[in-house]
């Protein structure tokens, strides 16, 4: 069961703040009213809230000093912030400058107050879970559809980037976020032309997709082609002639290091052998050793019965 969602209401109205309470706890959340007067900074500093419901404009620009002192400070700068304003005073506030998660009209609707602080829960933990960089969704939602998958006709499949670690030393890491951006696109559209699926991103150079059981040898024989033809576009004539360039191990010697390629390990989900996640992570590392054995990009299926 999971924890209730604890709420901080700031408002000097004490009507307010008392039937938002008693709303809130209704629906099996933890609210806590507190008036301006109460040193809301500081009760926030000492037990933050998981969400904030503040009054904009009661109390003069009371609800406005603490949406920007909490903002500018970087520990609650995530809490997902809801501010009530009423109708008339909508088109005063200086929506540019305070940065709101949402905003609801007095007098409060319970029904959309429920809807909004649901959404704005959803919309945080997408931003928190997303990978900044490929935009693919990061471990927590890569966890759940792995946990969906399993007992189902689809594969799971691990990416991984051969030799990405010295081609980001010797080019540089914006070179290195281009091809994680490639590769993540690459994945994607696969995923998606062979009739959907999941694409998640672990972090660095490794990826995850789920496919169909029946697509995915196809989606990683795509994926491989568009990757090794468009990371050609990467390195010049004459190191693509000699297929190799000079850099650095991970020993600090020097080396002729192959062009990237890559390694995908693919774990069929409706077997009797996976019971738990990180089954499949075993596995997948398994699998992914015998794809890097050969040179050049590779994807292995595990064919492996019982």
């Amino acid at each position: 069961m999971l924890p209730p969602i604890r709420i901080s209401l700031v408002s000097s109205d004490a009507q307010l703040t008392s039937q938002l309470q008693l709303r809130l706890q209704s629906r099996g959340h933890q609210a806590t009213a507190m008036s301006y007067i109460d040193g809301v900074l500081g009760a926030f500093y000492s037990d933050p809230p998981d969400l904030l419901i503040v009054d904009l404009f009661a109390d003069g620009n009371a609800g406005m000093t603490i949406v920007t002192a909490l903002r500018s400070d970087s520990f609650f700068s995530t809490i997902p912030i809801i501010g009530l304003v009423s109708p008339a005073d909508y088109d005063l506030f200086p929506w540019e400058t305070y940065p709101l998660d949402d905003v609801l009209f007095l007098p409060i609707n319970f029904s959309e107050l429920f809807c909004r602080i649901a959404l704005s829960f959803s919309r945080i933990n997408r931003i928190f879970d997303n990978n900044p960089l490929t935009r693919l969704p990061g471990n927590t939602s890569i966890q759940r559809a792995i946990e969906d998958a399993m007992g189902k006709p689809l594969a799971v499949c691990h990416v991984d980037i051969n030799h990405f670690k010295p081609y980001n030393d010797a080019f540089g890491f914006s070179h290195g976020d281009e091809v994680l951006r490639m590769l993540s696109r690459i994945m994607f559209n696969a995923v998606r032309d062979a009739g959907g699926g999941f694409c998640g991103h672990i972090g660095g150079d490794d990826f995850v997709f789920i496919a169909s059981l029946a697509q995915v040898e196809p989606v990683c024989q795509t994926i491989i082609d568009h990757f090794d033809q468009i990371v050609l576009d990467l390195f010049d004539e004459a190191t693509k002639r000699q297929g190799y360039y000079n850099g650095t191990n991970r020993k600090g010697e020097a080396e002729k290091i192959p062009l990237l390629s890559i390694a995908i390990a693919a774990v069929p989900m409706n077997s009797d052998k996976i019971r738990h996640v990180a089954k499949v992570a075993e596995m997948a590392a398994e699998l992914k050793k015998q794809a890097k054995e050969t040179e050049g990009s590779h994807f292995v299926v595990d064919q492996r019965k019982g």
